[in-house]
């Protein structure tokens, strides 16, 4: 990589801290979903509302900052993320069962919007496959049964927040290392 390319990606690798915050964040939610599963359904719905709110943002941040295919179907789900967790923070849903199939469909919806983006770009395709591929079969799983339990429902939610926190830790120290790396991760050419 040349020096003026290892210039242009030092603004984006300076924030590496980001999505391993966002990483530790997500861990931390999932393991209380898992660790907890009894807790009220008005406590799950904020928590996954808070969750869901700062997901849309940084997906419409993405959208903005991006420079790839693909920037307007992720404008998209920071829109109904943002959306959908405003609504779960605002009303509290008295119900499991609209609890589940807003979660579910906000699964499903996700899913196959990174899964397209990841087709449409090389740009971290394998990590948005595994991101797009967790989403769809949480959102399956959690569709074909409305009626599950608080404690089966909060159990698969937080499986997958677990998993997505450790892609956003790797995305994070991955940054972080060519931040770290002067030459941009290439090994640096003598003139010749």
């Amino acid at each position: 990589m040349s020096t003026n390319a290892a210039d242009t990606l030092r603004p984006v690798t300076n924030l590496w801290w980001l999505p391993a915050l966002f990483g530790v964040v997500t861990l931390c939610v999932g393991l209380l979903f898992v660790v907890s599963p009894h807790e009220t359904l008005s406590t799950f719905t904020v928590i996954a509302g808070i969750f869901l709110l700062v997901d849309g943002v940084l997906a419409l941040y993405g959208s903005i900052a991006g420079e790839r295919d693909g920037r307007g179907l992720l404008a998209i789900i920071g829109v109904l993320s943002a959306i959908a967790g405003l609504v779960l923070i605002k009303k509290p849903f008295d119900t499991l069962v609209a609890f589940t199939l807003i979660v579910g469909v906000w699964f499903i919806v996700t899913g196959v919007v990174r899964f397209v983006v990841a087709l449409a770009s090389r740009e971290e395709r394998g990590h948005n496959l595994l991101t797009a591929s967790l989403d769809l079969i949480a959102g399956i799983v959690i569709l074909s049964w409305p009626d599950l339990s608080l404690s089966t429902l909060a159990v698969i939610i937080g499986i997958v927040l677990i998993a997505r926190g450790a892609l956003f830790l790797i995305a994070g120290w991955q940054l972080h290392k060519l931040d770290s790396d002067p030459h941009g991760g290439q090994v640096a050419q003598a003139p010749a």
